[in-house]
């Protein structure tokens, strides 16, 4: 590949159409295919846009979620060839988009330096041979789909339940797995047995008679032990997993998954340690699974990458170069990137003046899974503003985090008016002191809809908002994104992540691992601030058990930072100072 980071799926809206901006530069980025009527209604957008034909998959017609996901699938693969194809054909002249896919990649590329070196010659038959070397090696980015695998509500026709393979990540995969696209399919939020199942039911995930994966597997891991049981579970399936996808549990956006005080770098040095072990074990149970299907003469590669949190070139190279991964993720910095994403520009405003405190985990999520989120969401105004009037939680049109069965027998959402006014109602008989019953309203309300809420700047940006239809968005970066105070480019952007630019200059930022290690210590005391008044003996355990865990991370650092080899990579930017009122910080929190 051109490129040794990739832009990870961001929310449901903003990174929809992220591989028309990007993948023509050799650059990877994650579609979320959640979202049925979007995706629906951005291929009617960019069909029109690119004159291409249009003929809407109405809900009505059989399989339709799984059709419309292959449609707009199929509709990206499609411009992205057209896109990549008008590139290559370009002159190399300075200034235009054939140069800038050599300009964007890393100074130490071998093709980016082949490039700067053709750029020397004078016209004539030899730079022609160069330049004709050049774009034969030239790549496309990937268009790689994300599905979160819980995500997986049951449908129903007139109360009829449609059956096992019309959930909704069944259907999504399907979706996917019927598209033409070559690329992976990123499997996020926890291990689904009966949706990895599914995955044998389709060739492409199979090796073809060179051993070629036309669609591969990506799984997006918090820690080596369930990266390990999740890709055995697949191999035996005959599936494998093409790269593990470690993302820190808190320092990142979106949903996070807080690990029992596991550290990102301790989880980057087991991966880094026991890889080989791994692919032996795996590529085993591969081979045998497979049988006489195909006849492999070497098993496929497996990569290793990691995102949440990476804020300057120092932290990018200190990760490809001490742990040996294969490339790093950049999200939440992209939302300031507005020909890369799809951000509205109010939010964009607001983006740009934020501090660090404005970026929180909250419990807004209607899936019960701690949610980053940002305090000046024009979402959060509307909460509040339905709240006043007495009419709490929203209308529910898309139902795609409809989970809970308390009050109904077919699922509903937490976040819905329904929900929300029945749980009132409840909590109304309870009897509790004014101060409990706030408390227990403000986590009722507190849940707000995503499904909306994460496609409303899409619409937005794009002019696309229907009549009366919802126009308050739900953004949810990671916390990285506090010391990004600017709109950049793309060139902007990939200069600062290979160390060519530095758009963080004066800008005071803990080290990323720092700033991880203090969220998960705020995460403990807030943990135990919640748990004050019943804390019992298996929670206490619990926690005492995470607040070693957390100092055996501690431990880790210290010996990294005491270390020539460690030290020569990281003393740059960790200040052992911040490691220690980290420490300190820690032993101060009384369990």
């Amino acid at each position: 590949m051109a490129h040794n980071f990739h832009i990870p799926v961001l929310g449901l809206g903003f990174s929809i159409d992220t591989p028309l901006k990007v993948a023509r530069y050799g650059i990877s980025s994650v579609v979320s295919i959640v979202d049925d009527e979007l995706t629906e209604r951005m291929r009617q957008f960019h069909s029109e846009k690119n004159n291409a034909a249009y003929q809407p998959i109405k809900k009505t017609e059989k399989d339709y979620r799984a059709l419309r996901l292959t449609a707009y699938l199929n509709l990206l693969d499609d411009l992205v060839a057209k896109q990549f194809e008008v590139i290559k054909k370009l002159p190399f002249e300075e200034g235009n988009d054939l140069c800038k896919y050599f300009e964007l990649m890393p100074e130490d590329s071998q093709l980016k330096q082949g490039y700067d070196l053709m750029m020397e010659f004078e016209p004539g038959e030899r730079r022609t041979i160069f330049e004709n070397i050049l774009r034969a090696k030239m790549n496309r980015g990937n268009i790689d789909v994300n599905i979160m695998a819980k995500v997986d509500k049951m449908n129903y026709v007139n109360d009829e339940f449609t059956g096992d393979e019309n959930t909704d990540a069944m259907a999504a995969l399907r979706g996917f797995a019927k598209s033409k696209l070559t690329s992976s399919l990123v499997l996020s939020a926890g291990m689904n047995p009966h949706l990895y199942s599914y995955l044998a039911s389709f060739e492409d995930f199979f090796p073809n008679e060179q051993g070629e994966l036309r669609k591969k597997v990506i799984l997006k891991v918090s820690d080596f032990r369930s990266a390990f049981i999740q890709a055995k579970f697949l191999a035996k399936k005959g599936i494998w997993v093409s790269e593990f996808r470690i993302e820190s549990g808190l320092n990142c956006g979106g949903h996070a998954f807080a690990t029992d005080g596991f550290l990102l770098g301790p989880i980057l040095e087991e991966f880094k340690t026991r890889r080989n072990e791994m692919l032996a074990e795996l590529s085993q149970l591969y081979v045998t699974s497979l049988g006489g299907r195909a006849s492999l003469t070497k098993v496929p590669q497996q990569k290793i990458s990691v995102q949440g949190g990476i804020g300057t070139a120092e932290e990018n190279r200190f990760l490809l170069d001490y742990y040996k991964v294969d490339g790093t993720g950049w999200g939440s910095p992209f939302l300031l990137v507005p020909e890369v994403t799809n951000v509205d520009v109010e939010t964009v405003e607001n983006l740009k003046n934020a501090t660090e405190d404005d970026y929180y985990l909250s419990n807004a999520s209607p899936l019960g899974i701690l949610f980053n989120n940002f305090r000046h969401n024009s979402i959060e105004k509307k909460r509040l503003e339905r709240i006043a009037k007495g009419r709490p939680g929203s209308a529910c049109t898309k139902k795609y985090l409809c989970s809970n069965t308390e009050f109904t027998d077919q699922p509903i959402c937490t976040a819905s008016r329904e929900y929300q006014n029945l749980k009132i109602k409840q909590l109304e008989t309870a009897h509790l002191s004014e101060e409990e019953f706030k408390h227990w309203f403000d986590l009722i309300t507190e849940k707000t809809c995503l499904c909306e809420g994460l496609c409303a700047s899409a619409y937005l940006k794009n002019d696309m908002l229907k009549p009366k239809e919802n126009n308050a968005v739900a953004i949810c970066p990671g916390p990285n994104l506090a010391y990004f105070s600017n709109v950049y480019s793309l060139e902007e952007m990939a200069k600062h992540i290979y160390g060519k630019l530095n758009l963080l200059v004066s800008v005071k930022r803990p080290h990323f691992f720092i700033k991880e290690l203090n969220l998960y210590i705020d995460y403990l005391q807030t943990e135990l601030k919640n748990h004050i008044e019943d804390l019992n003996g298996k929670k206490k355990k619990y926690l005492t058990n995470f607040k070693n865990q957390l100092q055996e991370g501690v431990n880790y650092y210290k010996k990294m930072y005491s270390e020539t080899s460690g030290k020569a990579l990281l003393i740059q930017e960790l200040d052992y100072n911040d490691l220690l009122a980290s420490e300190s910080k820690l032993h101060n929190t009384l369990i």
